[in-house]
């Protein structure tokens, strides 16, 4: 057996979490669990919703079922094990449940940002070609855009975690996060990592810049086409139809772009942390909070359900 293959076998990581700060790990707890609790009801909710209500049987709320799917998955992949890890000391995880941690978070990562991309395309043909939309945004286009946003995350993703696969450890790894998280791996290895940082660097950048040019251009002819209606409630309409969509590629981007395009010397761990707890549990529970507060059939569906379950007691 080689040294790197017994190293792979042999290596165990511990995840640090916020063991730093003892005071915090039950307060902690309790604020991810209820956060956790919240995505799980949010989105599972939003994709019982928009399957029973025939109104939400449209281009966009397949969409957005699918992006409450990969929320509910990518928070599922890390959140369990980070609240695991506050009330118990034995913080450890294997090589390969490391490694298999990292492969499923990228996966759902890398398709939720296609999939607001898709979303984009999909309110710049319905605001700036009405009249075209049923027939532009057909039940097949709408198949082929979901399954290449998992196709390229499950692409992406097996590509990165088939080049972590090839780094080599020392038996008893410390990883300051509380996640296996690709940067934080590379760190840590005892190979070369030129080619590895590389790799990582040229996925991030291309999907960053491909997703946020189609988003971009998108709303550049969306807001040119709402002002040019003559209406005003037809303006008030369309653009309360892109602001929750706004909303939640302005969070999901922004931290990523804060995350891994600013200098990793300006940001201190501390903050890489929070920043990741943010896009790992805060976004997948907003996503639906906006989604569902901004939108009249969503609340409509939610009231009735209430009012089915009042009169059922």
């Amino acid at each position: 057996m080689s040294l790197s293959s017994r190293n792979k076998s042999g290596a165990t990581f511990t995840l640090l979490g916020f063991s730093d700060y003892p005071e915090l790990q039950m307060p902690l707890c309790l604020i991810f669990l209820a956060i956790y609790s919240v995505t799980v009801l949010g989105n599972i909710g939003m994709i019982v919703i928009i399957k029973i209500n025939p109104k939400l049987h449209t281009p966009m709320y397949f969409f957005l079922s699918h992006l409450s799917f990969v929320d509910f998955c990518y928070s599922s992949v890390v959140a369990p094990k980070m609240l695991l890890n506050l009330v118990i000391n034995d913080r450890t995880i294997s090589f390969w449940e490391c490694m298999l941690q990292f492969f499923f978070f990228c996966t759902f990562v890398v398709t939720e940002s296609f999939l607001l991309a898709v979303m984009a395309y999909d309110r710049f043909v319905a605001i700036c070609n009405p009249l075209l939309y049923t027939i532009a945004m057909s039940p097949k286009l709408c198949a082929i855009l979901v399954i290449g946003s998992y196709m390229w995350g499950i692409t992406c993703s097996m590509i990165l975690t088939c080049s972590a696969l090839k780094l080599s450890f020392h038996s008893f790894n410390t990883v300051n996060h509380f996640f296996c998280e690709f940067s934080s791996l590379l760190s840590l290895s005892c190979s070369d990592t030129h080619t590895h940082q590389l790799l990582l660097f040229i996925f991030a950048t291309f999907n960053e810049v491909s997703t946020l040019l189609i988003i971009l251009t998108s709303y550049v002819f969306i807001v040119v086409t709402i002002l040019k209606m003559h209406s005003a409630s037809g303006r008030r309409k369309a653009f309360s139809t892109c602001a929750s969509h706004l909303t939640a590629i302005t969070i999901f981007h922004g931290t990523i772009l804060f995350l891994y395009c600013v200098p990793n010397s300006k940001n201190s761990r501390h903050t890489v942390k929070v920043a990741s707890v943010f896009y790992t549990v805060v976004i997948p529970m907003l996503n639906p909070l906006i989604y569902s507060l901004r939108n009249k059939d969503v609340k409509d569906t939610v009231s009735k359900l209430m009012d089915m379950k009042v009169f059922s007691h």
